[in-house]
């Protein structure tokens, strides 16, 4: 066994959209320009410490079985049985760079982040099924459920429909030039278990059977690069309407984004992020004040603008450092 520490390795993962509207946790896009980022290194010392947290104002645990990425690297180290005896342990250090309860994957960001560095700094090898399992692992202690549709576009990038299972089938979608999203972050948090919690225990066979058509028609749009179907498909009839309530001005900046001239607006995840999907990237930045004059008349509140293409890449290794 190694007797010194080794090489930080730094990864990064993207924030995610999920839902999309009529995707409930099945459909999720990665998002380029707000990212994760945790380093790795080995230690001679068995099993996972997490040395540092920051970017988070102090509100993530700091204990390694109640951190997202540390639960996630210690289910990886599970999965692949070198969580003890003679097997290195890992130092983890993680740096928020997505605001937490915003919508955005906060959590399965720093945990597929972790996993990816992890993987890296100890030469594991895991493939990627192994380390989607980590980090449902990671969102389960998070969130309450280890629903993929954060994770898997985080880790893998792309616009991806998750059919879900003990194994998720991953099935990458395609995306039509040009197609672009514009995200809006209110200065206010929606808790996932909290906007599970209000979520409806049965809905209607109509509203399902509307929901199931939307699903397939978005998809269908996707595949035909047909904007009319695309818009036409992006409507919740499911968790939308009960969740609207919990981020502020949300009607006020749907209806703002669409009349702009965006394909379709919703929430992203559970909220408060709102996202708009346009074809026409020249018209993202129009559409993207169109929705922050529209939060700050209805509330008061100003909010932060990310425009990207719609399914950016996935999480990545980005540096190798010297022993500290």
């Amino acid at each position: 066994m190694r007797d010194e520490v080794g090489r930080w390795v730094r990864a990064a993962a993207p924030a995610s959209v999920s839902n999309v509207c009529c995707g409930f946790d099945l459909l999720g896009f990665a998002v380029a320009g707000w990212q994760d980022v945790v380093e790795a290194r080995s230690s001679p010392r068995p099993g996972v410490r997490l040395l540092e947290v920051t970017g988070d104002g102090g509100r993530l645990p700091r204990t390694v079985d109640e951190n997202t990425a540390g639960v996630a690297v210690l289910k990886l180290l599970e999965l692949i049985g070198r969580d003890g005896g003679e097997a290195p342990g890992v130092e983890l250090r993680l740096r928020k760079g997505l605001p937490l309860a915003s919508g955005l994957g906060s959590s399965g960001a720093s945990a597929v982040a972790a996993l990816v560095a992890t993987n890296e700094a100890l030469g594991i090898g895991a493939d990627p099924e192994r380390l989607l399992t980590a980090a449902m692992e990671g969102e389960r202690v998070a969130c309450g459920t280890a629903h993929p549709d954060n994770v898997a576009p985080s880790l893998h990038g792309g616009l991806l429909l998750v059919r879900p299972g003990e194994t998720p089938a991953l099935t990458e979608l395609p995306v039509p030039a040009g197609l672009t999203c514009v995200l809006l972050h209110p200065p206010s948090a929606v808790a996932t278990e909290a906007a599970r919690a209000v979520l409806p225990v049965e809905v209607p066979l109509s509203t399902l059977t509307a929901q199931a058509g939307n699903l397939a028609a978005l998809v269908t749009g996707l595949f035909r690069g047909d904007d009319r179907l695309i818009s036409g498909a992006l409507v919740d009839l499911v968790a939308e309407p009960v969740r609207a309530s919990m981020t502020p001005g949300f009607e006020a900046v749907r209806s703002a984004a669409l009349a702009a001239g965006a394909l379709g607006a919703g929430l992203s995840g559970s909220g408060p992020t709102v996202f708009a999907w346009t074809r026409e990237p020249d018209w993202a930045a129009r559409i993207g004040e169109a929705m922050r004059d529209a939060l700050e008349r209805d509330t008061g509140l100003q909010g932060d603008l990310l425009i990207s293409p719609v399914g950016a890449p996935g999480a990545r290794v980005v540096a190798h450092g010297e022993p500290s």
